[in-house]
């Protein structure tokens, strides 16, 4: 740990990471910034995504939002992006990306103290330069942001992930739900098969509808599928193979609604992606299929979750977006495998 002063500290920018799931998984750091500095006004600067995530937080005083395909684009936006944050007169800026890009804006606003992981060559960009060892073990990212904060001297407890839903969201995804006759005593499943990274981490459509019609045979249970704009079709699919007994919001929430009504889930079954991290936040049971991604890194990080993935796949994780072969880190995952785990679960639950 690095001896940093932050006497004078009075006013953060924390500038968010880019993805729904990574911002998810900075919410611990987040919290233990809050506890170092409790008297502190935190800002954090996200794009319009994640902004929505951070709504309500308790650890959030304020949000500033960039728009890198509109006004903020290009070096002129840039430029103005870091004019508006200059305004703020922020003392200390804590950047989570690894990207020069975003220890480039608050260097042109001129923090006076800014400090992030020394990569992509931006080490001029930092007054503080976290690097770690070279013989570090993995770990997951969670534990990576808060290891970057007590490499700062950025301390407090290690807590779960947070998000922050309002009772009036709570009863508006409960209303929305009513239409559907899904009502407060039902038990619901989530089905989420996309995942924006890209094909590699999705499981297939009509091994999703295996398990859900199985598991809602099983439990009584109200289906409901999940996804963003570019997943419509992978959910329509499986709306089809359920034959109208499912729920498809895919495509048609907000990431405040899509909050809520993951958390009015009772089990969620998900590739690995951002709604799996949401689940695990609001601690719903879940089942996670991982591929080509590393579950060590990015698996759900509580203890109310199953991971499954096949360990004989040599090429798992490639962590490729597309695979260039046969897909068999996923073939090799069978509906059997998925409903066993989440059985196990539900049982322990």
């Amino acid at each position: 740990m690095k001896a940093f002063r932050y006497d004078s500290v009075r006013k953060i920018l924390i500038r968010s990471v880019n993805w729904i799931g990574d911002a998810v998984m900075t919410t611990p750091a987040i919290g233990v910034i809050r506890e170092h500095f409790p008297h502190a006004e935190i800002t954090i600067l996200a794009n319009a995504m994640v902004s929505q995530l951070f709504l309500h937080h308790p650890g959030i005083d304020n949000i500033i939002t960039f728009d890198r395909q509109g006004k903020h684009h290009g070096i002129a936006g840039r430029l103005q992006l870091a004019a508006e944050l200059r305004k703020h007169a922020f003392d200390l800026a804590i950047i989570l990306p690894n990207s020069f890009d975003s220890a480039l804006v608050p260097w042109l606003a001129r923090i006076p103290t800014r400090i992030g992981k020394c990569s992509d060559g931006r080490t001029f960009l930092l007054s503080g330069r976290y690097q770690a060892a070279k013989d570090a073990a993995p770990c997951h990212e969670v534990e990576y942001y808060l290891n970057l904060m007590e490499y700062f001297g950025i301390t407090g407890k290690r807590t779960s992930l947070h998000l922050s839903i309002t009772s009036a969201e709570e009863s508006a995804a409960s209303a929305l739900l009513a239409k559907y006759d899904i009502q407060a005593k039902d038990f619901v499943i989530g089905i989420n098969p996309g995942a924006s990274y890209g094909s590699a981490k999705r499981w297939y459509p009509d091994r999703f509808a295996q398990v859900a019609r199985r598991l809602a045979d099983q439990w009584s249970a109200k289906i409901v599928i999940f996804g963003g704009l570019g997943e419509t079709a992978i959910s329509a699919d499986i709306d089809h193979r359920l034959e109208g007994t499912a729920i498809n919001v895919a495509g048609k929430t907000t990431v405040r609604e899509l909050m809520a009504l993951i958390k009015r889930c009772n089990f969620f079954i998900t590739n690995d992606s951002g709604p799996m991290h949401i689940a695990a936040a609001f601690n719903v049971p879940l089942v996670a299929i991982f591929g080509s991604t590393d579950h060590t890194g990015t698996s759900p990080y509580n203890s109310n979750a199953v991971v499954v993935r096949n360990n004989t796949v040599e090429c798992a994780p490639c962590k490729l977006r597309e695979c260039p072969t046969d897909h068999r880190c996923m073939t090799a995952v069978t509906v059997e495998d998925v409903v066993d785990a989440a059985r196990q679960l539900y049982f322990k639950n």
